[in-house]
């Protein structure tokens, strides 16, 4: 098992192809912005009109941003793969890397830690800079849940990251993944979640977001629903696993 581990080499080149990938770049500095400037620019307009203005949760609330930031962390994640999968670049990554489970632990890891960096400091900045325009309605730092929200921000925006890259892994393209789950996060998990009442709260997204509620909402806590949504991205990433070691390429 440790000759399948990744390996500070190969970890580099990994990371030297996606500062390479204009596109996987651009997303994945798109889901501090978009995040951390929508926040900013709801918080302002209606931030102070009453309380509750921007949901019944306000905790939640401080992290409105993260509904259009996750679309760029898809972006990210499907980006950072699908590369692979355009002019033979997969078969010239395999004769630099042979072992395709090190190859592929080790771009998984690159996507994963780089979106969990950015999570966390995206995490940070919306809260603060949102809160900063709420007025008398504003959360504190030092309020119940406000920390586990800020850090539970980070992994479930990484967590969306690894579930883009390993369902590009199984799909080999990234268009078909952004299509898919873009939607599926935007969308279908609020009309599932509306058509079959209690078990749409185990939709990802919607057990992801647990972790930045004030209080439980459901049967999932904070950072049980947190772990359901792991357990989708880690279907999806041994799914990849898999169609890499078994696929010609």
């Amino acid at each position: 098992m440790s000759a399948a581990l990744p390996t500070l080499p190969v970890l580099h080149s990994e990371w030297i192809k996606i500062r390479s990938l204009r596109g996987a770049l651009g997303a994945l500095i798109s889901v501090l912005a978009v995040t951390v400037g929508i926040q900013v620019l709801t918080a302002a307009a209606i931030g102070r009109a009453e309380e509750g203005s921007m949901g019944e949760d306000p905790l939640l609330a401080a992290f409105y941003g993260v509904n259009f930031g996750q679309t760029a962390a898809i972006v990210f994640g499907a980006s950072a793969f699908s590369s692979e999968f355009l002019n033979g670049a997969l078969r010239t990554s395999f004769t630099a890397v042979p072992h395709r489970t090190r190859f592929y632990l080790s771009k998984i890891s690159v996507v994963g830690g780089l979106a969990l960096v950015v999570g966390q400091v995206t995490g940070f900045l919306t809260f603060v800079a949102g809160q900063s325009l709420m007025g008398p309605y504003a959360l504190e730092l030092g309020d119940p849940g406000t920390v586990r929200a800020i850090v539970g921000c980070g992994f479930y925006l990484s967590v969306i990251s690894l579930f883009a890259a390993g369902l590009t892994a199984v799909l080999r393209s990234g268009v078909a993944v952004i299509s898919l789950l873009i939607p599926f996060f935007l969308i279908v998990s609020f009309l599932v979640g509306e058509a079959v009442g209690g078990l749409g709260q185990y939709m990802p997204d919607r057990a992801g977001q647990m972790v930045m509620r004030i209080e439980p909402h459901g049967d999932l806590g904070a950072w049980t629903g947190l772990g359901v949504m792991a357990l989708w991205a880690l279907v999806a990433v041994v799914g990849g696993w898999i169609a890499v070691r078994r696929r010609d390429a």
